[in-house]
């Protein structure tokens, strides 16, 4: 007999219904929410996040000049009237032949604004700084605004060698500069960490002159875990471009890097980095580099 039928239907679907609710309030009763998982259940794995695009729109017009705009009547004087920055060797860095990697020390958000200032108009308008994915690009939005203000582009600290190396490579070889911290991230204290062998391997595989730097004064501008930047001195001193030796190893060419930024961050000049004033005027000559987009 259907259940719509006659009398008893209707009470039997409801007394159906108790029993189900009864059921569900024993079982939230019993449940201890907030008691550890069980040993026998696996372990919740890590959200692993999607990849950030490699920001190609921020190479591109218009958003080159939009950005030659903010720097040129924003960054570039806010970082002069804050930081009045010093900075040495910037011979070797006004006519590039072609693409080089800038090498420096990191000790604060500072360092990428103070590395755009003391670079020439032409280097910076071809310079792109690799910004730790795991940081910057946790949120889209911020990601988008420092891509569009310094031309960053994701580079993962926790794996993934190869695909940063095809990506870092891609854009060497399209004529763009590459600005790396070897470092990995921001120096706790201000002295300078080792450098990982990335840099070393880089430049290795693609055979990319590597241009020493170190930035002094930055950590007391705005040191780790600071928001807001305080007025002080800084100093950006430039190296002459290094190159691997023959058959020297990516780590060794990375120690030997480190070496150089450790060398130029002591008070007196340093010749044998620096290089001579014939060289440093040889180093202005102009140039006509084979960019390709």
């Amino acid at each position: 007999m259907p259940w719509y039928s006659g009398d008893r239907g209707p009470v039997q679907l409801l007394h159906a219904l108790g029993d189900v609710a009864k059921d569900v309030r024993h079982v939230r009763r019993g449940w201890h929410w907030d008691t550890p998982r069980p040993r026998s259940w696996p372990e919740r794995g890590a959200v692993v996040p999607a990849p950030p695009a490699d920001l190609g729109w921020a190479r591109q017009e218009p958003v080159r000049t939009l950005r030659w705009l903010i720097q040129r009547g924003l960054l570039l004087p806010f970082t002069e009237a804050m930081a009045h920055p010093k900075v040495e060797g910037r011979e070797w860095v006004t006519e590039l032949e072609r693409p080089v990697i800038f090498a420096a020390n990191h000790s604060s958000h500072a360092d990428t604004s103070l590395i755009l200032h003391a670079l020439s108009d032409r280097a910076r308008d071809r310079t792109v700084v690799a910004a730790a994915a795991d940081y910057w690009f946790k949120r889209p939005l911020l990601g988008n605004i420092v891509s569009l203000f310094l031309n960053t582009f994701p580079f993962s600290r926790t794996g993934g060698a190869q695909a940063q190396l095809n990506a870092s490579s891609r854009l060497l070889k399209s004529g763009w500069n590459l600005v790396l911290f070897p470092e990995g991230s921001r120096s706790p204290d201000g002295r300078i960490q080792e450098f990982k062998p990335g840099v070393g391997h880089l430049a290795n595989e693609t055979g990319t002159p590597v241009v020493p730097m170190h930035i002094r004064g930055a950590y007391q501008i705005m040191p780790r875990g600071q928001k807001l930047p305080l007025p002080g001195s800084a100093r950006v001193r430039i190296g002459r471009p290094m190159s691997p030796n023959p058959k020297e190893g990516s780590r060794e060419f990375s120690a030997r890097v480190e070496k150089a930024v450790r060398a130029l961050s002591a008070e007196a000049a340093q010749p044998e980095i620096q290089g001579g004033w014939i060289e440093r005027w040889r180093a202005l000559k102009p140039r006509e580099p084979e960019y390709s987009d």
